[in-house]
């Protein structure tokens, strides 16, 4: 059963806002969240306010969606998760670990699925992976539609992170996996930071705050 939670009790946010963005993108700020082994940080567009938030055994989730909608009615959201311990798993990887999620989609959507890796990377020293994956139609949710979503995956040191940024919209043939706009919004999300946990440190976390 999902329950709401406080932007308090979920992460810690920066003192100051992110640079300012490119025109027309809205204004940011630093989230910083203790997530297992380390703390998590990336830029999260100010128009959105987090919904939900679990952790479960070794996983961790919490999302987020534009101000004034719902976890089950919304347009966009931003997703973080946590896999406790996966760096032990033989033959994890970055890449592999967004395979097994666009399985996921593709499952949903077999007809319609589509997909466009954005390639190997590095956040810091912590290897990454990032692709643009998506569903023309799918039938979650109050009505069928489209759903895209930018999709990370980091390789921590002892855990596995994501970070995903979705869009729904009307069904079509194909989501626009191809759209400049996800390499925009990779933009937007960074810096995307993996630091320390620091015995004692509490929120804003100052250790993490201004690393990139």
């Amino acid at each position: 059963m999902r329950t709401l939670l406080t932007t308090a009790a979920v992460f810690a946010l920066s003192l100051a806002l992110v640079g300012a963005a490119p025109a027309q993108a809205p204004q940011s700020f630093r989230v910083i969240s203790p997530i297992f082994g380390q703390l998590v940080s990336f830029a999260m567009p100010s128009n959105f306010a987090v919904v939900f938030e679990n952790t479960k055994g070794g996983r961790y989730i919490r999302e987020a969606v534009l101000k004034g909608e719902t976890p089950e009615r919304w347009t966009q959201m931003i997703t973080v998760t946590g896999e406790k311990g996966m760096t032990l798993t033989p033959g994890a990887s970055p890449e592999g670990l967004a395979g097994t999620i666009a399985g996921g989609f593709k499952s949903a959507c077999p007809d319609s699925f589509a997909a466009q890796p954005l390639g190997e990377m590095t956040f810091g020293r912590f290897e990454a992976f990032a692709a643009v994956i998506g569903c023309g139609r799918i039938d979650s949710g109050p009505t069928r539609h489209s759903e895209t979503a930018l999709l990370i995956t980091l390789k921590g040191t002892t855990d596995y992170y994501t970070i995903q940024w979705a869009e729904r919209g009307p069904e079509t043939d194909e989501p626009p996996v191809r759209d400049e706009r996800w390499q925009a919004r990779l933009g937007d999300l960074n810096p995307i930071v993996l630091c320390p946990i620091v015995a004692g440190e509490a929120a804003p976390y100052p250790s993490c705050v201004g690393k990139s």
